[in-house]
């Protein structure tokens, strides 16, 4: 099994009566790189993610997380990936660090300093006496980041992390997105509608449309 694959998936696809939400994609995201999952809104980005998660079922098709078929949520597996799929949802009257606290019970994350380091990773003040609801557009882009590596998984899957911010908070979110690969080892699909941010973010892009793979290629050829 080729095991320099974070994510493989084998002809997915999923149908909704007659309706083609992703047709026969076969995505690879090596290991230790960011790969841009590039297309329009309704292209089927969330779709391949949630199905590569085991969200919802594939019509037909595979997913090989880490070289491994997955056919279940199984847990070994899954507790090497964090992700951030559609909006991140915390409690608008808890602080950062009171949600985070909440989801480490809940994941059973052993580091006793995750929390903190999460919050440090992405540049969140640790016990804060800010609420979630008062936050800014990226600061609840970045403590969904934040919640999503808290257990120190080897591969990230963010579904639109920059949508809706200003581009000082794009230009923030992109740079430790990129730090979490270079300084962290992290794998990261990242999905976005914007052929820019992905340019200046991945190091492979994959060109989606309609449900359809157009193209998969490293980001220097397609800029040669």
């Amino acid at each position: 099994m080729k095991e320099s694959y974070a994510i493989e998936t084998r002809h997915l696809t999923k149908r909704y009566g007659e309706q083609v939400a992703v047709n026969d994609v076969c995505l690879h995201v090596p290991k230790g790189h960011i790969y841009g999952l590039l297309g329009r809104n309704g292209a089927g980005k969330t779709s391949i993610m949630k199905l590569i998660l085991q969200l919802m079922p594939a019509t037909s098709g595979e997913t090989l997380l880490f070289g491994e078929q997955v056919k279940r949520r199984e847990r070994g597996v899954f507790q090497r990936i964090g992700a951030i799929i559609e909006t991140p949802g915390f409690y608008p009257n808890l602080t950062g660090t009171e949600n985070l606290e909440i989801f480490a019970k809940l994941r059973g994350t052993i580091r006793p300093d995750a929390v903190e380091h999460a919050l440090q990773v992405v540049g969140l003040p640790y016990k804060d006496k800010k609420l979630f609801g008062e936050y800014s557009l990226g600061m609840k882009q970045r403590l969904g980041i934040a919640n999503a590596i808290m257990h120190d998984p080897e591969l990230l899957i963010l579904d639109e992390p920059t949508n809706g911010l200003d581009p000082i908070g794009i230009a923030e979110v992109r740079a430790f997105i990129r730090s979490l690969s270079e300084k962290e080892g992290k794998t990261i699909l990242v999905s976005s509608h914007i052929l820019s941010e992905i340019s200046m973010l991945a190091d492979d892009i994959g060109i989606l449309d309609h449900g359809v793979l157009l193209e998969e290629e490293t980001m220097e050829e397609l800029k040669k």
